[in-house]
């Protein structure tokens, strides 16, 4: 676990060290956010906050990944998936930045992209041979073999869990602190997943893998969100939230927990939930649920401030999280004995 701890720390160290100088850089080049003119009003303060934060995150979380990996199949699929849906986000705030404007790539393009990104996560977990096409779903205690529908599956996994954290960072820390509390969940599972796995010096080098990805990961975002706690002095963009979300939807792919991301993943469900019933309750009646979706914008036209929105999410995804591990502690155990 010593591999875990160094990854950890020094991701979070260099996050700290240079996020200084990399925010001054941003602003030299002037890679401003573009606020959205049908969001918050007083979201027009923050026009200008260097975006595209999610470049300091994660080459804080990749250069300690790259020095103490054990290089499996699982970590490095987990490590392309990420690298390879930041590029989407990146590609995302590239055109905004250019464009000058608070629309980048279509979400056609962003589908189809994310759907190449899931076929190389289905060839690492199935063609390679590390896992089989069965779902477990705990409580009911039963395993659905999906067959040719697990590659389908796995689109929805990492294209929502994707875009729901992108929903999610709207606001100053809200996306980087429940990240955290996410990838902190599936990082006790693949340490504790790594620790069943056998005797000392004969356990899996594939969960310990993970959990030094998941680790690194962690450090780059608590590094990142020293300066994205509000009010912030830079935004992940797409490039950090895209990559984010496709890390924490295949950490729970390869635990094997892609059900509990329902839980681990509750915050950007909910977020996702709310901008698909505002648009399916306005088209239809012509009315809106909430007074602004994604929901934690909701609250903020009820006048709830940034802190207290952010905090108050936090704690409902720790919870989510606890919830999800405590289904795992209690159901998934058993497969490792």
């Amino acid at each position: 676990m010593v591999r875990v701890l160094i990854a950890g720390l020094v991701a979070m160290v260099i996050a700290v060290v240079i996020g200084p100088t990399f925010i001054e850089w941003l602003r030299r080049q002037s890679v401003g956010q573009h606020i959205r003119e049908e969001g918050p009003k007083h979201h027009v303060a923050k026009q200008g906050t260097p975006t595209m934060g999610g470049l300091l995150l994660l080459a804080a979380a990749v250069a300690p990944v790259v020095a103490v990996s054990l290089y499996t199949v699982p970590g490095l699929t987990v490590l392309a998936a990420t690298l390879g849906c930041a590029l989407i986000g990146f590609t995302d705030d590239f055109l905004k930045v250019r464009h000058r404007r608070s629309l980048g790539l279509s979400g056609r393009w962003k589908l189809l992209l994310l759907a190449l990104v899931t076929a190389g996560v289905g060839y690492a977990t199935t063609t390679v041979g590390y896992m089989d096409t069965e779902i477990y779903f705990p409580v009911v205690d039963v395993n659905v073999d999906l067959s040719w529908a697990f590659y389908p599956f796995l689109f929805v996994v990492i294209a929502g869990t994707a875009n729901g954290v992108n929903l999610t960072d709207g606001l100053d820390g809200l996306a980087a602190g429940t990240c955290a509390v996410s990838l902190l969940t599936l990082l006790a599972i693949a340490s504790i997943s790594w620790i069943r796995s056998g005797d000392v010096g004969l356990r899996s080098d594939e969960y310990l893998d993970l959990a030094i990805v998941a680790a690194a990961l962690i450090g780059g975002v608590i590094g990142f969100l020293w300066y994205n706690a509000f009010p912030a002095e830079v935004f992940m963009g797409d490039t950090g939230s895209m990559a984010l979300g496709g890390a924490i939807a295949t950490l729970a792919i390869f635990t094997e927990t892609e059900v509990l991301l329902v839980f681990i993943g509750g915050i950007y469900l909910i977020e996702a939930l709310s901008v698909m019933i505002q648009v399916a309750s306005f088209k239809r009646t012509g009315r809106r649920v909430f007074l602004m979706a994604p929901i934690h914008h909701h609250f903020e036209m009820k006048a709830w401030s940034e802190t207290k929105i952010m905090v108050r999410f936090w704690i409902v995804g720790a919870i989510l999280c606890a919830v999800g591990f405590v289904l795992y502690y209690r159901y998934y155990l058993r497969f490792q004995l």
